[in-house]
């Protein structure tokens, strides 16, 4: 019986896998992991899953006849979602600019290092209504995120969150405060670039998300909502994690693999 996802990176299982493998599970999902140090063979897609997840995976670890049948299998309506972190993207060791893999994402790929680490807010925002953003807290909880990997949308992706920055210091003022108490924050934004981009190519869906699933870039995104959910994939390490992080990445998925 073929899995309904197939999950390449994150390291391994036990390890930052465990995030997405554990909202894999708690979704009711199937799914086969690779993990980032293993390829991935064209026996996979015999017969094909509904979605291919590559995450933190390597460019090296795909090769171009398996790329081109990926794209095949796209063509025929299999998902395909790229999510953010150092090996994805360009990055700093994914370089997936220039492959047949980056030809069906709805974004445009830098050719250089696109790392982008956050030190002071960084918050997610929606720029459209859509099934996968739909139903969650975005204007009274923002959620953060620590870092991101930069692109630019594809001429067909249509952008459905983007990260705003924002520089903080004290507010400056003639007078200084009382003693004991706190000078004013003052929050400049800095800037906003693309987070999730989605698309269609041939009759499958493709998405692209710019930052993590996983700490640290995932940042304050991991503990998003009120509530809290425990998770475990077989062979994954247990993690509790906010059910609004859960839900949107259920959302996220549902919509990419038609689930």
């Amino acid at each position: 019986m073929t899995k309904q996802i197939l999950y390449a990176g994150d390291t391994t299982l036990d390890t930052a896998a465990s995030y997405l493998a554990g909202i894999i599970a708690h979704s009711g999902w199937s799914f086969d992991y690779v993990p980032s140090h293993q390829a991935i063979g064209p026996t996979r897609f015999a017969p094909r899953p509904n979605l291919l997840i590559l995450s933190d995976y390597p460019a090296v670890q795909l090769a171009v006849p398996v790329q081109e049948l990926i794209g095949r299998c796209v063509a025929d309506g299999m998902g395909l979602l790229m999510i953010g972190g150092w090996e994805s993207f360009h990055g700093h060791g994914g370089d997936w600019n220039g492959t047949p893999i980056a030809s069906l994402l709805p974004a445009i790929i830098q050719e250089t290092d696109d790392r982008v680490n956050c030190d002071q807010p960084a918050l997610v925002r929606p720029v459209r209504e859509h099934p996968i953003v739909a139903g969650l807290p975005w204007k009274t909880r923002p959620p953060t995120i620590g870092g991101y990997n930069r692109f630019r949308a594809s001429s067909v992706g249509l952008p459905l969150l983007e990260v705003e920055r924002f520089r903080v210091a004290e507010a400056q003022a003639d007078d200084q405060p009382p003693s004991g108490v706190r000078a004013e924050l003052q929050f400049e934004p800095i800037g906003a670039d693309p987070l999730l981009v989605i698309g269609v190519s041939g009759n499958g869906r493709v998405a692209a998300l710019a930052t993590d699933v996983a700490p640290h870039w995932v940042g304050g995104l991991v503990d998003w909502g009120e509530g809290r959910v425990a998770a475990q994939a077989p062979g994954g390490e247990a993690v509790e994690v906010g059910d609004r992080y859960v839900q949107f990445f259920q959302q996220l998925l549902a919509w990419t693999g038609q689930l």
